[in-house]
């Protein structure tokens, strides 16, 4: 056995090939682009080289980097996974001529069938049914003449290459003349061969392959087959073996033909043999051979307790064909291929980071993520396979679909929830399903795309992340607390489901599903396909709708946006509430940007009456505000004047332009203040060593009173005369640059039930404006400097 190997590859296939590895303990080299750096196969090898480029063409296409990354390491041997260099008969010529293995084929043999039609030839001497086709098509006019022959609909397809890239149905002669062109472009681009051509195409037909495995001196063995019918856009999605409904005669027919075709050229090492089956003809053709590891390969390995890339390295280096267990594990094993793609918007692949990853305990999962890992932009959307082996189809199915639902991929889209209506469908179930049963899935994904983000949108939960305020971390959640809860519980919803704080102006999303929604807050001008909505009452909005939101008219700063079953987002540290300046929460740690996704929960109850806020309970946004407030801990006479008390609550103050969530600044006049300097805390009078915050506490910074807002730190140096209520909090959410705040005490007693008051009339809709708000009495001065700190939980 080799000593160290380098794996010319990356993601999932890198991690399988080091996992083997590790087993049998061989050093395992990885290369990575830029783009990977920090990717988990590179971490996890005993050693790697940089590539460098970002690109698949700039890095792991690089044949001649790769060899210098092999020699340089002192690698023995070149593992290439599947894709980018694995069939590139000229590299592992360069392998060979370097003295590195090369683990898989030869040269030779991935030339001869590395080309479909070259492919096509030889299986056709070899006795192998084969589909009406042509040979290399030079021409539109000849394509049109050869399919002519053929008969209609046929197949267009690029003879290099594989993974369904060039390929083109055609049902009659027009639409034949608008593909021939693009699937030339198509293969040129991505094979750097132009060469097309024409098979009968099978209208219900199932894709089958067989695995082979030979020692490149005339043994090879069959493996099994495998049914790869479940595709779309001719790419894989779901794998299994054995394949369903084959009489045991067709089984023994197509592993015969398989292993004829790799005697013939004495094939060496991994590959597989593809065939169509024309369920209607009942009748098996050939179809192609991928000379290398295919990504579905772990099933075949699940069911026969073997290890293929295990085989490939001893038999590379030189050990003798290896041989099946005596006790095989047998049964059924089914992979899904999860991959970073949006099914709500034609499968499109996304990219970004990813804010939380679990992924399913009890069956056999590869991947190549975890939370904080980046999915790039560059390669293949693959992030893990999930393959799930049981004694029968019925449980493996149950067991994978199982699987899928424990998985949570966050901060990009996924293919999840398709895979899971693939496993419920019923043809699927019954095993009868042909590679047309995607064509015709419905599936409705449980999304709103973000076509415009607004000024700054984010998602926020109640009461927020209150358990980390001792180790600096703020609660967030959202500024107006009122009109967020009355939203959700318009919904149904629990009052503390994750929901949208929109600031200034309000986004533009589009309804991949039927909804329900809710509008509170700030008045901002929402429109629904071009209809007015209103605020303060349930909106139904339907599958393919766009609601657009402008600008806040009149008073106030934030509206709230709640959908009914809340928005499905990781939570973090106990709260989903996102905290912009720590990165972390609510959809990536971030605001929202154009193209992001949100996915909405499952509803937990019925929509409940009244599906209206009732007026009276509707919060009154002004430019002139006064707000409720608990006197102290730090005030008069140790900190501040008596005057400055009375200025306190005498004063119209003014926002800042500069504020936000951290706090919101206020214009006024200065304090005369009642010592020199902070002592030892500082030189300014308004310096204290460490004091507890409070959200809504007001701090005197210097000279000027700063509101503490849910995005604040914990501990901090500044004096504090008064806390906003905790019934009155809302309202600092709402206070924009330029209106007017008054302050006026009231006693604990008034704040409680203040607060009690509030909290039943969100609850059950109904009652009266909170009262109990009116000024009391603030306590003596001489007192004011010992009053207890203020605390969220007493306010």
């Amino acid at each position: 056995m080799f000593a160290k190997v380098l794996i010319a590859n990356r993601g999932v296939i890198a991690r399988r090939i080091l996992r083997t590895l590790r087993r049998l303990n061989v050093a395992g080299v990885a290369v990575c682009s830029d783009a990977d750096r920090n990717a988990l196969h590179v971490r996890e090898a005993d050693s790697h080289v940089s590539l460098g480029g970002l690109t698949a063409a700039d890095s792991y296409l690089r044949a001649d980097r790769i060899l210098a990354a092999a020699r340089d390491s002192g690698a023995q041997a070149i593992h290439p996974g599947y894709g980018f260099l694995s069939e590139n008969a000229q590299f592992a010529e360069d392998c060979e001529r370097a003295g590195i293995a090369f683990v898989g084929p030869t040269a030779r043999q991935i030339r001869e069938f590395g080309m479909k039609h070259a492919a096509r030839a030889l299986a056709g001497t070899c006795g192998l049914p084969l589909l009406p086709g042509s040979g290399l098509l030079e021409s539109v006019e000849q394509a049109l003449t050869e399919a002519g022959r053929i008969g209609y609909p046929v197949m267009l397809k690029s003879t290099a290459g594989g993974g369904g890239i060039g390929m083109q149905p055609c049902a009659d002669e027009q639409e034949l003349r608008s593909a021939f062109e693009t699937v030339r472009r198509l293969a040129h681009s991505n094979f750097r061969d132009a060469g097309v051509l024409l098979e009968r195409l099978v209208q219900r037909a199932r894709h089958v392959e067989v695995q082979i495995f030979g020692d490149g001196r005339g043994e090879v063995i069959a493996l099994g087959e495998r049914d790869c019918s479940t595709q779309r856009r001719n790419q894989k999605v779901i794998e299994e073996t054995p394949a369903p409904g084959l009489s045991a005669a067709l089984r023994a027919r197509l592993a015969e033909a398989a292993v004829r075709l790799g005697c013939a050229v004495q094939y060496r090492s991994a590959g597989t043999v593809e065939f169509v089956i024309d369920t209607e003809r009942e009748e098996f053709y050939f179809l192609e051979v991928n000379t290398r590891l295919q990504v579905e390969h772990g099933v075949t390995e699940a069911v026969l307790g073997i290890d293929l890339v295990e085989w490939m390295l001893r038999l590379a280096a030189g050990e003798p064909l290896p041989r099946l267990p005596r006790d095989v594990p047998g049964g059924v094993a089914v992979q899904a291929r999860l991959y970073a793609e949006d099914p709500a918007r034609g499968f499109r692949p996304v990219s970004g980071l990813l804010s939380e990853v679990v992924l399913p305990q009890g069956l056999r999962v590869e991947s190549c993520i975890e939370a904080g890992s980046e999915v790039p932009p560059y390669y293949d959307p693959m992030l893990a396979k999930l393959i799930a082996h049981a004694p029968d189809r019925t449980r493996a199915l149950d067991q994978l679909d199982a699987a899928l639902g424990d998985t949570r991929i966050y901060g990009i889209e996924t293919n999840r929830d398709y895979l899971r209506a693939i496993l419920h469908e019923p043809t699927f179930r019954l095993g009868r399903h042909t590679t047309r049963l995607l064509a015709g899935l419905p599936f409705s994904s449980r999304t709103i795309e973000v076509l415009q983000p607004g000024t700054h949108t984010t998602v926020q939960d109640w009461p927020g992340r209150l358990q980390y305020w001792h180790v600096g971390v703020p609660p967030s959640g959202p500024m107006d607390a009122l009109a967020f809860r009355l939203g959700n519980r318009l919904l149904g919803n629990s009052q503390g489901a994750s929901a949208l704080e929109l600031t200034i102006s309000g986004p533009t999303l589009k309804f991949a599903c039927d909804a329900h929604i809710a509008l509170t807050g700030a008045s901002m001008p929402a429109t629904l396909d071009g209809e007015r909505l209103a605020f303060w009452e349930v909106i139904a909005v339907p599958a393919g709708a766009t609601l657009t939101l402008g600008a806040i008219e009149g008073a106030g700063q934030r509206a709230y946006l709640a959908v009914r079953g809340g928005f499905d987002v990781a939570c973090y540290m106990g709260s989903c509430a996102t905290f912009t300046l720590g990165q972390f929460g609510g959809h990536a740690g971030r605001a929202l940007r154009s193209a992001d996704v949100l996915r909405i929960g499952e509803a937990q109850h019925a929509v409940p009456d009244p599906v209206t806020v009732p007026a009276a309970l509707r919060p009154r946004y002004t430019h002139d505000w006064d707000v409720a407030v608990l006197y102290g801990p730090h005030g008069a006479p140790d900190f501040f004047t008596d005057q400055d008390i009375r200025m306190l609550f005498s004063t119209a103050w003014e926002v800042h332009y500069n504020s936000s969530r951290t706090g919101v600044r206020l214009i006024g006049p200065k304090p005369q203040w009642a010592r020199h300097d902070g002592g030892e805390a500082g030189l300014h009078p308004s310096n204290i060593h460490d004091s507890a915050y409070a959200i809504g506490t007001i701090d005197f910074t210097g000279d000027m009173p700063v509101i503490l807002g849910p995005d604040g730190p914990s501990l901090g140096g500044f004096v504090c005369p008064a806390t906003l209520a905790l019934a009155e909090q809302w309202k600092l959410g709402q206070l924009r640059p330029g209106d007017r705040v008054r302050f006026h005490p009231i006693s604990p007693a008034q704040a409680k039930a203040a607060l009690a008051e509030q909290d039943r009339s969100v609850r059950e809709l109904r009652g009266v404006p909170p009262a109990g708000t009116s000024p009391a009495t603030p306590p003596a001065a001489s007192a004011a400097g010992h009053v207890a700190a203020p605390t969220a939980a007493a306010h």
